[in-house]
């Protein structure tokens, strides 16, 4: 089994190095790592609908430099700071994911960066 790793040596918040990667390919497997509303190593801001396109926004670049598209994703998470922005994602979400969403999970959580959600991602495309 072979096993690709993308993104190693990347820098978050601060410009701290990240101990781990974007994302990791096994067997026609890509792992994406929690993506945030980040542009250049700060999160964007702007609200729930802005950080929402943009994490997802992040997360399919991930894909799209591996090889894959949203049509290959099987699962997404889905981390929201407050549960009342719920509704707001899933409407940014479904132009993502409208027709042919993957399945999901999705849970209130503490973020370790100001941020009002995180999301990653499984996808398959058979090698």
């Amino acid at each position: 089994m072979t096993i690709k790793r993308y993104g190693t040596g990347e820098t978050g918040a601060g410009k701290q190095a990240l101990p781990f990667a974007r994302a990791v390919e096994a067997n026609g497997w890509l792992y994406v790592s929690g993506q945030v509303a980040m542009d250049a190593g700060e999160v964007i801001g702007g609200g729930i609908i802005a950080e929402s396109r943009k994490a997802i926004e992040n997360m399919i670049a991930i894909l799209n430099e591996a090889g894959y598209g949203l049509e290959d994703v099987v699962r997404v998470g889905v981390w929201l700071d407050d549960p009342r922005d719920f509704w707001t994602f899933n409407g940014v979400y479904a132009e993502y994911f409208g027709k042919n969403p993957p399945a999901r999970a999705c849970v209130q959580s503490r973020m370790m960066v100001d941020c009002k959600v995180e999301v990653d991602c499984v996808a398959y495309k058979a090698k």
